[in-house]
């Protein structure tokens, strides 16, 4: 077994202030492979001043020198994301395929995105007889979740460096790994020391002494709405910036005028990828009425075709959830479905027949629900869809919209003018067109409680950044 029993603060590997080792389980089997160090206030405390101490000179640094330094990163990291890709698999169940082709690579994709917002940012401009400057906001305080866990930690790593700010991540406990491989290429890309800070812990140890520190300036948190809250409560005596991206309900819906099978199977496979831990994931899809049958039909056979099993192995389409707390949530809202009355199309409760171990929760779904569900109303964050039919357009959208969240929304259509017109009236922070990604430059972020502010290319640049206006000034 692996042990990462050290936190990195001011460009060293130190001991915790307090030893407290913690198991990482591999979900798949239900066993530790590795293990961690939680840290306590100490620790962030020591982190922070690294940081506040480095904070000054890198902040000086030229755009030109920040450039250096991502291009370094991004070379390093690429030579690594195998290792990123083993051990996320490890920590949270994905697929070998996946966490090769999707949760590795979006670490270079973050990095790669921030390197093109830094060279066409402009840090002053001049408006009239005002100079409008943007500077590095200072300290920020980074908290990352375990269901994508290097696309959270390289999203945000990534624009803070490139701003020029110091940082202190807390990766999330449950999936801690990849975050330290990436300390060490950070380490050796030549990261000033105090510039980047980790340390491991939970939530209302480390990251509560986290958003209370009256040295950090910026918390950027991904997570539940309720861990949200509770960050943003314990910032506000500091009146520190928040950004966060927070839970979705996201709404998919199919139009009458779109390819109705080819919508409803990949609006299932896309729900159902990640074992169905995405926050954007379409997880209520809305069909006309009149082709529920054939939306039950399609989506029966397509969730009954995807393999679930051992995340070794490459013909696997489904890992386990990360952990037992997860998978007893999934199966409580599960029978919920059940209970309150939607038809269980396929899937339910209790692991797939062939697996006597691990975390794995069955492709399951329901039909002929309605929105007041619990299955349509809370976040599932396991391989559930639930399909609701509508008989307008209209209602379509008042049922998209009618919801907590407003994270992302899915339009299917065969006639872009008319997937665009529906898209206007979602209220959520993105929305795809058949299925078609934004990309690493999109902005990505919320309405309502899907959290605030917005990351990923210049639009998470803005995050890590306080606006300047020096008025005055002769021509």
């Amino acid at each position: 077994m692996k042990q990462y029993l050290k936190f990195y603060i001011n460009g060293e590997w130190v001991d915790p202030e307090v030893p407290n080792v913690c198991d990482v389980i591999n979900p798949a089997t239900e066993t530790a492979f590795a293990q961690i160090s939680l840290g306590t206030a100490a620790d962030v405390n020591k982190a922070v001043a690294a940081a506040k101490a480095a904070f000054p000179k890198y902040a000086k640094w030229t755009v030109e020198q920040r450039i250096n330094l991502l291009e370094k990163i991004i070379d390093l990291y690429n030579k690594r994301r195998n290792d990123v890709a083993f051990a996320i698999s490890n920590e949270m169940g994905a697929p070998i395929t996946l966490a090769k082709n999707d949760q590795s690579i979006v670490g270079t994709l973050h990095f790669e995105s921030a390197l093109r917002a830094l060279k066409n940012f402009k840090f002053q401009e001049k408006q009239d007889n005002i100079i409008i400057r943007y500077e590095p906001i200072g300290v920020c305080g980074l908290i990352t979740p375990w269901n994508w866990p290097m696309n959270q930690v390289a999203v945000k790593v990534a624009p803070a460096l490139a701003a020029g700010c110091t940082v202190v991540l807390k990766p999330s406990e449950i999936a801690p790994i990849d975050a330290m491989i990436l300390a060490e290429i950070l380490d050796e890309a030549g990261v000033p020391p105090g510039v980047f800070n980790l340390v491991n812990g939970i939530g209302p140890e480390v990251g509560e002494a986290m958003s209370a520190h009256p040295d950090i300036h910026m918390m950027s948190f991904t997570g539940s709405t309720r861990g949200g809250i509770a960050v943003a409560r314990a910032s506000a005596n500091s009146v520190k910036r928040v950004s966060q991206e927070l839970g979705g309900k996201s709404a998919n819906i199919i139009l009458r005028d779109a390819d109705i099978e080819k919508a409803v199977a990949d609006g299932v496979r896309i729900c159902m990828n990640n074992s169905g831990q995405s926050c954007n994931a379409p997880t209520r899809m809305l069909v006309p009425n009149e082709f529920m049958d054939k939306a039950i039909q399609v989506a029966r056979e397509t969730a009954e075709t995807l393999i679930i099993g051992d995340p070794n192995d490459e013909s696997t389409d489904l890992g386990p959830v990360v952990s037992k707390v997860q998978f007893d949530k999934i199966q409580g809202l599960i029978q919920k479905g059940i209970d309150e009355g939607a038809t269980l199309v396929t899937g339910g409760t209790g692991r797939p027949d062939q697996l006597s171990k691990g975390y794995y929760v069955k492709a399951t779904v329901f039909a002929n629900a309605n929105n007041n569900m619990t299955i349509a109303r809370e976040e599932i964050f396991g391989p559930v869809i639930t399909i609701i039919g509508y008989d307008t357009e209209e209602e379509a959208i008042e049922i998209a919209n009618d919801t907590d969240y407003g994270l992302a929304g899915y339009v299917c259509s065969e006639d872009i003018n008319h997937a665009m017109a529906v898209a206007e009236q979602i209220r959520a922070g993105q929305i795809l067109v058949n299925y078609r990604s934004g990309g690493s430059d999109a902005p990505f972020g919320g309405y309502k409680q899907s959290g605030n502010g917005r990351e990923k290319g210049k639009w998470g640049l803005h995050d890590y950044l306080e606006v300047k206006a020096i008025s005055g000034v002769r021509d």
